[in-house]
C-alpha cells in the first residue's frame, strides 16, 4: 500500500488487490473485507429485480468503483465501491457521481455506521440524487434517501416512481418469498 495520499488517477492505477476490495477516502486507501455469501446473493437478487424494470437509458453494475468527484483533479480523492449502482448507460469509465441515478448499499454488521452516516453524507456531497440503504436484518428494510431527506424504513415491498418506476420485493433478497432459492 502506498504511504502517500492518492489522487483518483493514482488509485485507479493500483488496480485490484488480492485481499478484498478497497475504497479511497480523502486520498487514503481503506481496505474492506468481503461481505459474505448471503450479502452477495442478496445483491444479485436485487440486481435481477432492478434489471427487469430499468428504463432504457439506465444500466446497473455491482461492486464497481465510483469517483465521487469531491476533490479537484490532482488532489487526494474519494472513490467508493457501492454494492450496486444505477447509472446513465452512456457514462464513461470510471463512473462518476454526475452519471449516477441511484447508489444502493446493503448493510452488513461491519458497515452499519459507514452506510447510514458516512456514505450518506459523501453521496449527498457528491450530488447523487438517490441513495437507498438496504438493511438485510429481518425484516429486510429499505430507506430511500431522496435529496438526502431520509424516507421512512420500508419492509415488504418498496415501490417508488423516483428516479424511475420500480417495485422491489425486499423479502426475496434473503429468500423469504415463493420463487426464491435459499
Amino acid at each position: 500500500m502506498p504511504d502517500q495520499l492518492l489522487t483518483i488517477e493514482e488509485y485507479r492505477a493500483l488496480g485490484e488487490t488480492d485481499r478484498g476490495f478497497t475504497e479511497l477516502v480523502e486520498g487514503r486507501i481503506v481496505p474492506s473485507p468481503g461481505a459474505g455469501r448471503a450479502h452477495n446473493l442478496a445483491a444479485c437478487r436485487l440486481a435481477a429485480q432492478l434489471e427487469r424494470q430499468l428504463p432504457r437509458g439506465l444500466a446497473f453494475v455491482l461492486g464497481t468503483d465510483l469517483d465521487l468527484g469531491l476533490a479537484p483533479p490532482g488532489e487526494p480523492g474519494f472513490a467508493r465501491r457501492p454494492d450496486l449502482l444505477v447509472f446513465d448507460r452512456a457514462a464513461g469509465e470510471p463512473i462518476r457521481a454526475d452519471a449516477v441515478a441511484v447508489v444502493i448499499e446493503l448493510v452488513t454488521p461491519g458497515s452499519r455506521r459507514t452506510d447510514y452516516r458516512v456514505k450518506h453524507d459523501e453521496y449527498a456531497d457528491a450530488g447523487i440524487p438517490h441513495y437507498w440503504i438496504v438493511d438485510l436484518a429481518e425484516p429486510v428494510t429499505l430507506i430511500a434517501c431522496q435529496g438526502y431527506q431520509d424516507g421512512p424504513a420500508v419492509t415488504g415491498t418498496f415501490a417508488t416512481s423516483e428516479p424511475f418506476p420500480v417495485e422491489l420485493d425486499l423479502g426475496a433478497l434473503i429468500g423469504q418469498h415463493a420463487g426464491t432459492a435459499r
